[in-house]
């Protein structure tokens, strides 16, 4: 329902935005932009979904691999005493948890191709234990928001973009980008268990989030010691050694266990392509709202009005001209990489609007493309508390970056 109104939402404030700009300003082109972006966002959010199916293949295969060989049942056994509290719907070790962890583990390596196709996994396999089949179940909304917060542990592709435009040093966000992204999947956490009300001061979530928390601590006081040239390098090696090992351990379980690794594998690759194609009117559906809001020019005006509210203050507003970044990113991660670059060619990879633009566009994930496509895959029509509390963990992504971004540039 919720999703409902915001997509009729972006649709009413284009048309005010643009009818403004054709009636007062004589913008004569608005209107014909915005059936352009219709087209456009159309045929992207085709292409998107057939630019899954090979990488879904891939994964499913393998993660049925995993299913038979045992790495799957072994992952949710370690995390067992975890989930069953963060996750009280989830059977004791059910495949559901291998699949979340691993979705989990894709996306903090920041390996995004290969994050989406478990995640489309775990969310099968949750809704095969939902007993509403049209209705979001705590377990679901639980894991999209976690998805949602965008915790990155290695921001390959944010450095790499950094490096393109000259940066001096394109791992000076890496930090930066590490804090804020921890603190949105902090956030989420607390306002998903606070609908669920999960008690968040068990001893053994406690216990599992302390540790989480000094992992990523360890991780960087390890980053902090190399030289700032290696960092990138080392970061991408070591996210594709990880995965790397994650393939050779799921097929050499399943040898072990004398299972027929490549019949399997064709069993799990057969469900990539129709997963791909049930997704297809879902992403469509919600890049199409998206293009047609920014192409109206309506996130200009947020953004200028906002510029003006935090000038009134006399607070300091540079860090106004990247919230494009920040504002588009829950929306559209190409839109938000563009804004980022866009942001980082006027003012300069090394500006304070430059690294700010990359911290947003690491801090946080892409939230309505993840709801469309996520709850698309299973048929979900009732999000539930789902948009509110990804929006939330956004919301203190962004915050903690502008904070944060302060204090490093």
């Amino acid at each position: 329902m919720v999703l409902n109104y915001i997509w009729i939402a972006f649709f009413l404030i284009a048309f005010v935005v643009a009818l403004v700009k054709l009636l007062f300003f004589g913008d004569m082109e608005v209107f014909p932009a915005l059936m352009q972006s219709t087209f456009d966002m159309s045929k992207t959010g085709f292409e998107l979904s057939l630019g899954l199916t090979g990488v879904m293949t891939l994964w499913l295969g393998l993660m049925k691999v995993g299913e038979k060989g045992g790495m799957v049942q072994l992952l949710s056994r370690w995390l067992g005493p975890f989930f069953s509290r963060l996750f009280p719907e989830i059977p004791k070790n059910h495949p559901a948890t291998g699949s979340i962890m691993m979705n989990l583990a894709a996306n903090m390596l920041g390996l995004d191709n290969a994050a989406t196709p478990l995640g489309l996994k775990a969310m099968e396999q949750l809704q095969s234990i939902n007993p509403d089949k049209t209705r979001a179940s705590n377990a679901m909304i639980m894991f999209l928001v976690l998805n949602t917060s965008g915790l990155t542990l290695i921001p390959i592709s944010v450095m790499v973009y950094r490096a393109q435009l000259g940066a001096a040093d394109p791992s000076d966000v890496f930090l930066p980008i590490l804090l804020s992204t921890f603190f949105a999947t902090m956030a989420g956490i607390v306002a998903v268990s606070v609908y669920q009300r999960i008690n968040l001061f068990n001893r053994v979530l406690l216990a599992y989030m302390g540790g989480i928390s000094l992992v990523i601590a360890g991780i960087i006081f390890y980053f902090t010691t190399l030289p700032k040239a290696e960092v990138g390098t080392v970061s991408s090696v070591a996210g594709n050694v990880i995965l790397f090992t994650v393939i050779v351990s799921f097929i050499a379980l399943a040898w072990r266990k004398r299972v027929n690794v490549y019949e399997t594998f064709i069993e799990g690759a057969k469900e990539g392509f129709s997963i791909a194609i049930k997704i297809i009117p879902y992403l469509v559906a919600i890049l199409v709202a998206i293009g047609v809001f920014r192409t109206s020019g309506a996130m200009d005006f947020i953004i200028d009005g906002i510029r003006l509210l935090v000038r009134s203050t006399g607070m300091d507003a540079g860090f106004v001209e990247a919230l494009p970044t920040a504002f588009m990113k829950p929306l559209s991660g190409a839109g938000a990489r563009g804004l980022m670059v866009d942001a980082m060619t006027t003012h300069g990879a090394d500006s304070f609007i430059g690294r700010l633009s990359c911290t947003f566009q690491g801090a946080t994930d892409t939230t309505f493309y993840i709801i469309a496509v996520y709850f698309g895959s299973v048929g979900i029509s009732k999000t539930r508390h789902a948009v509110a509390c990804g929006l939330i963990a956004d919301l203190a992504g962004v915050v903690a970056a502008i904070f944060i971004a302060y204090l490093f540039f």
